[in-house]
């Protein structure tokens, strides 16, 4: 009997310990849980298919991972402690059992036997509460498990898809950009035909003039063709020569496809001379400006919609001949016609 009340004290100091080892599992549960929910706010915002957040997801079912491996290890503790409680409880049933056939044996020690027995008695039916509270927190703690594997096991689902429509996205981009150049490098095609055309029938109209030239793909004429000096209205042979260059662009305009978004550009230049300040325009800049837009107003007067013409003034800055000569001035007070797409 000493050593059963000795067997007593070991079971009660035992059980404030096994108390905070589930308060603590279950604390740990909690913040399992906690981080999983985080977890998965992170994945629905961050599940664009980026490989950033792919990666950071894979970290975080690798830390959902080791969290799980932990508390497997929890499980496995409470278990153990289960079993030494259950241990107890088959000590107290046996010690139970002997002093019911010491009571039966006699009745000097009755007395003694049945306060002990009703002690273990009570002691029992406790161990036996706190055993089915053990197993149910161990079956709360199971289903937990459970429902966790669920989720890592979905957030992989997720993650393969995302790989998946990922690998889908690119082949499409790339098969996409492939299209988009072919049908890019045909349209510039297309338009080069346009402009050999546009070309050969302005050479035809124009003539062969030392002072209107191909230059690449723009045709120049000079500003004393079309300008007088320092003026940005068009003289009358300039009327006439973009008279002629109206009714070339109205043709070639019908033939042009309605796909293609082409634009005339008016590029005005003039040479490195500053302006004396007293007349209409201050600088170069302004005087390049006007001129460009007076080429395009004078368009717009001719039929060809404004939508397909653009004005711009160079100033003196991009010059065909980079020389400090009069020949090299003549050649870069200019007006550019360039043929392109928007």
């Amino acid at each position: 009997m000493a050593g059963a009340r000795t067997r007593r004290r070991g079971g009660v100091d035992y059980w404030p310990g096994f108390v905070d080892a589930l308060s603590t599992i279950l604390l740990a549960i909690m913040f399992l849980l906690s981080v999983f929910v985080l977890a998965q706010f992170l994945l629905s915002q961050e599940i664009s298919g980026k490989d950033t957040a792919l990666n950071r997801l894979n970290s975080q079912i690798n830390e959902l991972t080791a969290l799980l491996a932990l508390e497997r290890s929890s499980k496995q503790d409470l278990e153990d402690q289960l079993r030494g409680l259950s241990a107890n409880l088959s000590e107290s049933v046996a010690e139970r059992s002997r002093l019911q056939r010491l009571l039966d044996q006699g009745s000097g020690a009755a007395g003694e036997a049945e306060k002990r027995a009703t002690v273990l008695s009570g002691d029992l039916d406790e161990e036996k509460k706190i055993s089915k509270r053990a197993l149910s927190q161990v079956q709360l703690l199971n289903q937990q498990i459970s429902a966790l594997r669920k989720q890592i096991a979905a957030l992989e689902d997720a993650l393969d898809a995302s790989e998946v429509k990922d690998r889908e996205s690119s082949t499409k981009i790339a098969d996409l950009g492939k299209r988009l150049n072919v049908a890019l490098a045909q349209r510039v095609q297309e338009l080069n035909r346009y402009r050999s055309d546009f070309f050969g029938r302005l050479r035809e109209i124009l003539g062969n003039r030392e002072d209107i030239r191909v230059v690449g793909d723009r045709f120049v004429f000079q500003s004393e063709v079309l300008f007088p000096s320092g003026g940005a209205d068009l003289n009358p042979a300039g009327l006439e020569e973009m008279s002629k260059l109206a009714g070339a662009l109205l043709e070639l305009g019908k033939e042009i496809p309605e796909e293609i978004d082409w634009v005339l550009r008016v590029d005005g230049h003039t040479d490195n001379i500053p302006l004396s300040g007293t007349g209409r325009y201050r600088d170069n800049w302004e005087l390049s400006s006007g001129r460009a837009t007076s080429v395009v107003k004078y368009l717009i007067s001719e039929g060809i919609p404004a939508r397909r013409l653009v004005a711009a003034g160079f100033g003196e800055f991009q010059p065909l001949d980079t020389g400090d000569t009069q020949d090299a001035r003549d050649k870069n007070r200019r007006i550019e016609l360039k043929l392109t797409e928007k």
